[in-house]
């Protein structure tokens, strides 16, 4: 009975300590998946941490559109662990998609061609060829647009070879700027969930950087053409004339004002033989760099033209002849050309579809408007200028002036949308014309900023006066 015992007894021990050995075992096998999931979380969180880190430094570096997506893609893959992907965006043409950048070794994300697959046969390169040029319609059934249409995140089989697909829509400010996707080989395994809902956070935060590396590029360009165009700006202040002529017998002032960095108008005193005075005033039609292009160009010509000719209406078709081939059709330019002769206190002018020159006449206290005929520059070659455009000579006699301006002074309009006029801009000159150029010239200007307030100027504003004392 004894003996028995001690075998019931030993082989309750000996089972007892097979089935502890399994349990510790099981226990280790555990600890150590465990200890590997950890790892694996681990390194996806390093993997996630660094890709955040990189986005977040890449976000300031001055970096192409293309650039900044490979930066992105390449990112996303190592943190989601896929074979190949890319990163669409919104085309220049509405309802399109462009590769923004396309990953090495990317699988077929969407359609390929049955010709483009038969070139695969003998190019490997092919496929990945396409991917890389070809725009896809929003509307295409694919999965890229599929994800706009759905306008969320999706986890599929592509359709080609049936591998395993994540993709999301990029949106910023409420906007779909693009289409991120990647994908695993047909003979890897699918993507998990945890994949899945990583990938669409990096892709929200992908989109974000997007958004706001254009957003900080396009500030950094806008700053740039800004100090471009305030140099442009300064060159164009050179331009016109540096201080008032001095001419015995006559006191000359002019000013300019752009109602933008760059201006469309110019004025401009000519130093001639005989003592003589050319002085300019031109409108360029438009606004900004063109047009202070045009400027810039009529200047130049005019004082290279003005020798060979006598009367300002000759010079001005000169003028005309060289400028029409370079002109749009939608632009042309207003002048007047006048000649100042002190030795008969005469003015000789030719108009180009200018506003006209007012007088004021000291013995009657009057104000006459002078509008010869003329056509502006840059609408005819030169035949029609030539036959239309006319020259005038105006005699003064002490204490008369003359009042040259654009359209900007007369178009100056106050919160009522009124316009300063010409009838407006005759009084303003009637009263303070016995004081000299310098008075109506600055005069001029006050009662225009009086009459606007803080109204918006809409056009720029140039003024000339000439006096004869």
């Amino acid at each position: 009975m004894e003996q028995v015992l001690t075998i019931l007894l030993f082989i309750l021990l000996l089972f007892s300590s097979v089935i502890l050995s399994v349990l510790l075992y099981r226990y280790r096998l555990r600890s150590q998946k465990m200890s590997q999931q950890f790892k694996e979380m681990a390194s996806e969180e390093d993997r996630m941490f660094q890709f955040l880190h990189d986005l977040g430094l890449a976000i300031g570096r001055e970096s192409s559109d293309g650039a900044f997506a490979r930066m992105i893609l390449q990112g996303v893959l190592m943190v989601v662990r896929a074979k190949g992907g890319v990163i669409y965006r919104e085309s220049v043409d509405p309802g399109f998609l462009t590769p923004s950048y396309v990953s090495e070794g990317c699988p077929p994300l969407i359609p390929i061609p049955e010709e483009v697959m038969r070139d695969a046969k003998k190019s490997p390169s092919a496929i990945e060829s396409y991917m890389r040029l070809a725009r896809i319609s929003e509307a295409e059934e694919g999965m890229i647009g599929q994800t706009l249409a759905k306008g969320q995140a999706m986890h599929l089989l592509a359709k080609m070879d049936g591998m395993p697909a994540m993709t999301a829509p990029l949106r910023y400010a409420g906007k779909d700027i693009g289409v991120m996707a990647v994908a695993r080989g047909a003979d890897e395994e699918d993507f998990t969930e945890n994949d899945f809902a990583v990938f669409r956070f990096v892709a929200e935060q992908s989109a974000f950087a997007i958004g706001n590396a254009r957003i900080h590029r396009e500030a950094t360009e806008k700053k740039e053409i800004e100090g471009e165009l305030k140099n442009a700006s300064e060159v164009q202040r050179v331009l016109l004339p540096q201080h008032d002529p001095e001419m015995s017998g006559f006191r000359i002032n002019g000013t300019n004002l752009p109602a933008r960095i760059i201006s469309g108008d110019y004025y401009d005193y000519i130093s001639l033989a005989e003592g003589k005075l050319g002085v300019v005033i031109a409108d360029v039609s438009g606004k900004g760099v063109s047009a202070g292009l045009i400027m810039a160009m009529c200047r130049s010509i005019l004082r290279t033209v003005v020798w060979n000719h006598e009367l300002p209406s000759r010079a001005m078709s000169s003028v005309n002849r060289y400028l029409f081939p370079d002109i749009r059709e939608d632009m042309f330019i207003s002048m007047i050309y006048g000649i100042l002769d002190p030795a008969e206190g005469s003015f000789t002018m030719a108009r180009a579809g200018h506003e006209p020159a007012l007088i004021y006449r000291s013995a009657t206290g009057q104000i006459e408007k002078v509008k010869p005929r003329g056509l502006a520059l840059g609408i005819d070659p030169g035949d029609v200028f030539e036959r239309i455009t006319e020259d005038v000579k105006i005699h003064l006699e002490s204490g008369d002036c003359i009042l040259l301006y654009t359209d900007g002074v007369k178009e100056a309009h106050n919160a009522t949308e009124e316009e300063f006029g010409v009838e407006r801009l005759c009084e303003v000159f009637k009263s303070v014309a016995k004081l000299g150029a310098e008075a109506i010239v600055n005069h001029v200007q006050e009662e225009m900023k009086a009459f606007t307030g803080d109204g918006a100027k809409m056009d720029d504003v140039t003024i000339v006066a000439i006096e004869k004392r």
